[in-house]
């Protein structure tokens, strides 16, 4: 019982963030700002202020699938950031183009994380498939090394939100630092950038819940046998 409450807890949040976030966006891609500049002006304009300038910023299919790569050193902006002058477009391009300059200053939580990525894909590939043999053939021992395995996706996570965080304070204030946008504006912006990172804490929290639904069905099936 408690696990099947784990698991609609940790599908409520998921999506009850994405929602949160969808809505926000939607809002603030409607706001126009006062000046004319889209999300690849800003994006641009702000990389150049960092001595950025040999990073590109290309477009991307999607929506929210706004991203930066630090082994391509490029920022990739989805359709409406990428051509819109809204709230939206424009606090979505500064906190990716915060991203870059993580990179350029070696901001610690960003290349830890870099270097976590493939760790954790690789970890939790094999967790699950750990898990699962564990489970199917009553191999405890092999089950909690898949627990293990998955640990570091919660480890990640938990890196990953320091980052995030810090990406959307650089990016407010390097909207403020060059006045692109307006008071009004601002606190839209804010609420941008406060809804994008309110995703990662609750996929960090759906996280821990997933866990803590594992250990369950682990230590349930160990005992039963």
């Amino acid at each position: 019982m408690i696990c099947y409450i784990l698991t609609l807890l940790a599908l409520f949040i998921s999506m009850i963030a994405q929602w949160y976030v969808n809505a926000t966006y939607n809002k603030c891609l409607g706001k126009v700002i006062v000046g004319d500049k889209s999300g690849f002006d800003v994006a641009k304009m702000l990389l150049e202020k960092n001595d950025l300038s040999n990073i590109y910023v290309l477009e991307t299919g999607g929506v929210l699938s706004d991203h930066y790569d630090p082994s391509r050193k490029v920022v990739k902006l989805s359709h409406d950031v990428f051509h819109l002058n809204s709230v939206a477009s424009i606090s979505v391009a500064a906190h990716e183009v915060g991203h870059a300059i993580q990179d350029k200053e070696g901001y610690n939580f960003f290349r830890i994380r870099s270097f976590f990525v493939p760790i954790v894909n690789l970890c939790s590939k094999f967790g699950y498939i750990a898990i699962m043999i564990g489970l199917v053939f009553s191999l405890f021992d092999l089950s909690i090394v898949g627990m293990i395995l998955l640990g570091t996706t919660l480890i990640f996570q938990l890196i990953t939100l320091p980052v995030e965080l810090d990406a959307s304070r650089r990016a407010l204030d390097s909207l403020m630092k060059y006045k692109l946008v307006t008071k009004e504006e601002q606190e839209l912006c804010r609420t941008m950038l406060r809804a994008a990172a309110f995703t990662y804490v609750a996929s960090l929290v759906s996280t821990i819940f997933e866990l803590l639904r594992l250990v369950l069905v682990i230590f349930d099936s160990n005992r039963r046998d």
